[in-house]
Order: structure tokens, then sequence, then C-alpha cells
């Protein structure tokens, strides 16, 4: 059996978010279904981050096993000739055994655009958050700054996480401006629970709209209270931008 490594792209609009569920199409279906017609195996496909419905992917990493024997640039374009157009895969290599996609990850990168203006626009609709009223950035990067570190982020994820542990180490974030009317939210950490980055961004817009203090927001974070904190942005501003490894 082969155990091979694959880095992903995809616009994340027209599906129900990575993981195969029993209704909507996933990002792990349609690849799963392609590895199988290519292969003619069952194959079951690993990816480092489950990313929600509406999310999109620079650099999703997955593995999977084979005992095809098809060449890696070979299954690389035959992959990438049958997928659709809104998915493709830039990259596929052998990996060692021991390699997991998910659990052999170091960090994780996300980065959240937003779209501050009086006028919304048409063509970036699907890839940022349009927000109509001037944000404070300097107070959202100063609130921004308290996530780094080690805390426990109950008050910054979804009601309906079940994980044992909410406690995730920040490694950096970053409030930047991208270009025009365009914000870009840059967060990189050992991992993330499930809506965090975009109850964090939402939160971080209230400061920014001068509904909360950077005081306000860091109080927030060591509530561990979800009522506290900020409406979830929406995903379509939402992306996977890397996934580190030793």
């Amino acid at each position: 059996m082969r155990h091979l490594r694959m880095t992903i792209e995809y616009d994340g609009t027209g599906y129900k978010g990575w993981q195969r569920q029993s209704e909507g199409t996933t990002i792990q279906q349609v690849l799963e279904e392609t590895l199988g017609r290519v292969t003619g195996e069952k194959v079951t496909l690993h990816g480092s981050s489950r990313t929600d419905a509406g999310v999109h992917a620079l650099n999703q990493v997955a593995h999977f096993r084979t005992s095809s024997t098809i060449p890696e640039r070979n299954l690389l374009m035959g992959l990438n000739s049958l997928i659709p157009r809104d998915i493709v895969i830039r990259d596929l290599t052998e990996a060692d055994e021991s390699f997991h996609a998910r659990y052999s990850a170091r960090s994780k990168t996300y980065f959240y655009r937003i779209f501050n203006s009086d006028i919304r626009t048409a063509l970036h609709r699907n890839y940022c958050w349009f927000v109509f009223k001037p944000l404070d950035v300097a107070g959202m990067a100063e609130a921004a700054a308290a996530l780094e570190g080690v805390h426990d982020f109950s008050a910054f994820c979804s009601v309906q996480t079940d994980v044992k542990s909410r406690v995730r180490e920040i490694y950096d974030t970053r409030l930047e401006r991208e270009g025009g009317s365009f914000l870009r939210f840059h967060i990189e950490a050992n991992g993330f629970l499930r809506h965090m980055v975009r109850t964090i961004v939402g939160t971080l817009v209230d400061v920014g709209k001068g509904k909360l203090t950077p005081a306000d927001f860091r109080e927030i974070l060591e509530s561990r209270d979800r009522k506290r904190a900020g409406v979830t942005a929406p995903p379509q501003g939402l992306f996977l931008s890397e996934v580190k490894y030793e």
C-alpha cells in the first residue's frame, strides 16, 4: 500500500464544507469519489482541517492509502482533469508511513478578509465579509494581540464544540490592510475549535465599531463565556492558508 499526501486548493462557496455528510456535497466526498474512479478502489481521505460550509482553502493537506501503481504525476493530472474547476490538487507526493495530515500538523494558519466600505462589492462577495460601518483598525489590532499565548477559548467557539479541552496556543496574530477597503486578519495556532476564528473576527469587528474596547475583548477571552462574545462572522471571508509540519 502506498501512503500519499496531497495539497488542495478550493473555493468552498458551493460546498457543505470539507467533511463528508449525509446531505449536501462536500470537498472530501468529491475527492474520494474521484479517487475511486481513478484507482478502482474505495479510498478514505484524511484532511488536516474540517473547514465549514462556504470556507475556502489555499493549502488544505490530506493523505490517503492506495494499492494503485499509477505514477504520482499521472495520478495528479488525472484527478485534476475530473474534479470540478472550483477544486484543484496542487501537489501529490509519497509520504512517510507515520505522516497524518491532521495529527502530524505543528500549526495551522487561517486568514479572514473584511471589506470595509460604504458600498458593497459584487466581484468579491463570496470571499469577504462586507462591513458597512468604518472600523478602528488600530483598536482591533490591539485587541487581537491579547489572543497570543496559551488560553482557554471557550468564549470564542461554538457551544456545540464537544472536544475535551478548549485550550489552544496562538503563535501569531496580524491585522493589516490588504489594499483599498480590504482588511486581512491572520492567525496561526497549534489548533482551532469549531467557529473559533469566525467568532474572534465577529468580536473584533465589535471592537472596530466601538461597541467594545480592547480591554473588554480581553475580559471576554478570560471569561470563557460564549454569550459575551460577538456574532460568528460569515464563512465566506475565511481561508485556510497554511498547514505546517515538522
